[in-house]
């Protein structure tokens, strides 16, 4: 039963991680800069979360390509936890213990996997610094001019320190990111 509760957290976690697309209104803090959106990278990282009185803590590995995301969580042993890919045709989750769930979408996925749909869309974009395109956002500039505060679609993503991408780009390292009863810790330990 442990295993199922998390799975479901794991669920949460991998099932941020899509893509929006448009134009965006903004709101809050006019001196915030947000550094240039990456249509790929591959990001390597910690993550700990809770959702109620479930808690999870695992390390990552995600590959993002503009319409398409790779996510393997395991456990801080190595051990793989779940596996998650998705594209515009559709999201599947492949578990350790064999069991595969396929959706159309992330928010489908996360309906059933948690019982209500998780807003997803916009993980790819928060974990850049940037919000998501097509929304409505408010941010608060922290001393460097980077968001210190993100809020958009529901979520508060406050980000706790930066690092360079290959690029020489500042890119959150350290973020916390709180939605209803569930709360998320990444720390981004290599960006690719």
């Amino acid at each position: 039963m442990q295993v199922r509760h998390g799975l479901r957290v794991a669920v949460v976690l991998l099932s941020v991680a899509l893509v929006g697309c448009g134009s965006t209104e903004r709101r809050g803090d006019a001196s915030a800069t947000f550094p240039p959106i990456k249509a790929t990278y591959d990001l390597t990282g910690r993550l700990s979360a809770r959702h109620g009185n479930d808690a999870l803590s695992a390390t990552f590995r995600w590959h993002h390509d503009r319409d398409s995301d790779e996510l393997e969580l395991a456990s801080p042993l190595g051990q793989t936890l779940a596996q998650l890919s998705g594209d515009l045709n559709g999201v599947t989750l492949r578990t350790a213990d064999g069991r595969i769930e396929s959706a159309a979408d992330w928010q489908t996925l996360t309906l059933r996997g948690l019982g209500w749909p998780l807003p997803v869309t916009g993980l790819s974009y928060w974990v850049q610094g940037v919000p998501r395109e097509s929304a409505p956002y408010v941010v608060e500039a922290g001393n460097a001019g980077a968001a210190a505060v993100l809020r958009q679609d529901g979520w508060t993503v406050a980000y706790n320190a930066f690092t360079s991408d290959r690029d020489g780009t500042q890119r959150p390292s350290r973020m916390t990111m709180s939605y209803a009863d569930v709360e998320l810790r990444l720390v981004i330990d290599a960006w690719q």
